[in-house]
Parts: structure tokens; sequence; C-alpha cells
């Protein structure tokens, strides 16, 4: 038994699918401890989404360590929280005509997704939130009882209440406008409590890459609107660039009055999250919802070096939305080479891609497969039947393509062995 096996819980999770013992990432690799190089389209579940040690980024950040800045420091008035801030307003709220006031919850998405409902309940009055079918929100009790993944609910101990789970867009294929389905029963007579919020991921990422249309989401807008209720879009893993846009739901048609953020907020890894809220549903009293780690002035800076550095203008966006459809175009004809061995569907928007096979033991397979040939994916969707798909938004396309070759060995491997 090594360290981990003897000392480390047995809820680990990803260090059984990625077993080799890592040393070192530079950019979209990891090198482990024997010295083997692979290909990362991981990118930490999607908070590395400008690589691993960017060196902007580390430069920033050893500058400020090398100062004795702060690094702990609650919501106290710093220097690095105020240049991310005036970063933050400057280059990516005003130039999209948003209008936040930011609340740091702590250092995770679902602290973020915690703080975010509870203020909702709070202004509202109301308990009942909506969620969605296959959504994730997080892991702490609140968070989960938006969840609908039934292993991930099963670990909560207690009964996850107060929230109404309604079908996603295309849950019963494309025909079903699943809209006029809330609609309808936020109606008088239905038997639900008017909700506080209505919370929803644009692409649901652990769900299983499923992504909604603006179509559909305008119509959840309109509907949220109509009743009075508090539209929550959880941009935590599809946030931060991924989707192209910095923020996933600025191509939509929809202005959310709460959005959710952590993962790659920081850029660097660094524990962040953000609340941001409609500034007339910020009334919260002084130190009613808090946290020790909610000032982690490390991932201040890396935050505004990251906002500096990337998104002062619409270039990087640009870039984004051109290696994406690289991406896509060789996934797709991934997809369709091996349709009639392995039946699947490419999914996703920008960045955020997925394959999803109608053998729901294929993803599992393939991915462990990749792995052992030097390419880390996940997989993802409630029987594990997508390959999840994250690479960082700085890889380069020749890493892209040396990715897709190993994806594409990996596939001929296991279908070889499923061949009768």
């Amino acid at each position: 038994m090594d360290i981990f096996e003897r000392n480390e819980s047995n809820v680990r999770s990803y260090c059984r699918d990625f077993t080799a013992t890592f040393q070192t990432a530079q950019g979209s690799t990891l090198t482990s401890e024997q010295g083997q190089v692979f290909i990362d389209f991981f990118s930490g579940a999607g908070a590395l989404n400008y690589g691993h040690n960017n060196p902007v980024l580390k430069a920033a950040l050893l500058d400020y360590i090398g100062e004795n800045g702060i690094t702990h420091g609650l919501d106290f008035k710093t220097t690095a929280k105020k240049a991310f801030l005036t970063a933050f307003e400057e280059q990516i709220l005003v130039p999209r005509n948003l209008r936040y006031k930011v609340q740091f919850p702590g250092p995770t998405g679902t602290n973020a997704v915690e703080a975010a409902i509870k203020l909702a309940r709070k202004y509202t009055g109301r308990q009942n939130i909506v969620a969605f079918t296959n959504a994730f929100h997080g892991m702490s009790l609140g968070s989960l009882a938006l969840t609908a993944n039934p292993r991930k609910r099963a670990g909560a101990g207690v009964t996850l209440s107060n929230v109404t789970f309604m079908p996603y867009d295309q849950y019963f294929g494309e025909a079903v406008d699943t809209s006029q389905f809330l609609a309808q029963m936020l109606r008088n007579g239905s038997g639900i409590d008017k909700p506080a919020a209505i919370v929803l991921e644009t692409v649901q990422g652990e769900g299983g890459v499923t992504h909604a249309s603006a179509d559909w989401l305008q119509a959840i807008q309109a509907i949220a609107r109509a009743h009075d209720i508090l539209l929550i879009i959880d941009d935590i893993q599809a946030g931060c660039g991924r989707t192209g846009d910095f923020f996933s739901f600025e191509a939509l048609g929809v202005t959310p009055d709460i959005v959710t953020l952590s993962k790659s907020i920081s850029g660097y890894g660094l524990p962040m999250s953000l609340t941001l809220i409609a500034p007339h549903l910020d009334v919260w009293e002084p130190g009613e919802h808090n946290g020790t780690f909610r000032g982690n002035n490390l991932a201040f800076v890396t935050g505004k070096a990251v906002i500096d550095h990337y998104w002062t203008d619409q270039r990087f966006s640009e870039e984004i939305k051109a290696k994406a459809s690289f991406f896509h175009e060789g996934l797709q004809a991934l997809s369709q080479h091996f349709s009639a061995q392995a039946p699947n569907q490419l999914k996703g928007r920008g960045f955020f891609k997925g394959i999803e096979f109608q053998d729901k033991t294929l993803a599992q397979k393939i991915a462990a497969q990749a792995y052992a040939l030097g390419l880390i994916i996940e997989t993802s969707g409630v029987d594990s039947q997508v390959l999840k798909f994250l690479p960082a938004l700085t890889i380069t396309r020749h890493q892209i393509n040396q990715g897709l070759k190993i994806l594409e060995q990996a596939f001929v491997d296991v279908t070889a062995r499923a061949e009768p």
C-alpha cells in the first residue's frame, strides 16, 4: 500500500482513474514522477482554463509574494482586492453593460451557489428553488439539493428539500419545448410553491455536456420575470471563457439576476469564487454570510493578471472560438468515423465538448485507454456515458492534434476489443 492508499480517505476519486503521481505541469501537459508526459484535456475540471503554471500569472504571483503582499485577509480592504475589483468592473462588467455587486462567499463553487440561493430566499421571502434535470451545482447541502445526480444526492445523509426539478432543454427530445412545461407548472393549482429563484447551467458539465439553446434560455428568463422569480446562472464551469465569451450567457440574450463563478476565475487554480448580484438584490446585513477564506489575495493577484492579459479586448475570445472550431472539427471527424462501431453524439459549445455513447460502458473504457496512452480526459453524465473535454483555452493546435491522435487510438483499441 502506498501512502495515499494507507492514509487518504476512501472518498478520493480522480486519482483512482489517473493513477500516476504527478510532479510537474506546464501549459497543457502533466509529468509524472517517472517522467511520463500526459496531454491534458481535463484542466483541473475547468479550474485551469489558462493552463498549468501560466507564466504571466506566475510572474505576477511571485512578484506579489516577494513583496510580502497580504495573503489572508478575510474581507479586509487590500490593494490586491482593490486591483482585482477595478479590473473586473472596468474590463469585464462595463464593456458588457452588466451591473453587479461582487460578493466573495468563500473558496469554492459550492460556496458561491450557497450564497446565491440563500440571498434569493432572503430577498423574496420564499423557500422553493427550481432546478433542472441532470443539474450539478455542488456538494454542500444547499447546492446538493439542486443537484440531480442520485449517487451524489445519496451521500447527503439527510432529506434534500425545498427544490422542484423541471426538465432541462431537450430532456424529452428536440420536439418538446420544456420551457412551456415550467410555465404551466407555475400556474395556480399545480401544487408547486412559488419559487424564490430558478437556477441553471447554460451547459450542464457534470450532467453530460448538454447545452441549452438561446430560445429556451430566453423563454426561461421571460417566465422568471413574469412570475417575479430570480434567475441564477451557475457559470462556475461554463464561464471564464470556456464557451468563447467570458460569460457563457453573453451570446444567448439573457441577463441573470445572480451569477456564480469559481474554478478559473483566479486563473491559476487558486481557490476563489464570486457571487455576482444585481445591485437591488444586495440586501445582506454586514457579516450575515461570511467565511474565513473569502479573501484569498493570491487569487486576486492572478485573477487581475488574467483580466489584464487576456480580456482587455476581443482578441482572446476570437482565438478561443477559432481553436474551439478546430477542436470541434477534429472531434466530429472522430465521432463520425467510429459511428458504426460506437454510435455516439457530439455535444457542447465552444471549448466545452462531449461525446455521448449509446453503449454506456464505452466512455469510461475509452477514457481509461486514453490515459494509458498519455491523454487525460474525464467522463460525465449520470451513467458516466459521456467523454467530457475541457482543454486549456491556451492549448496549442499542435497539442490538440496530439491529443486527438491519442484519442483516436483509444477508440481503435476499445472498439476492437468489443468486436466479436
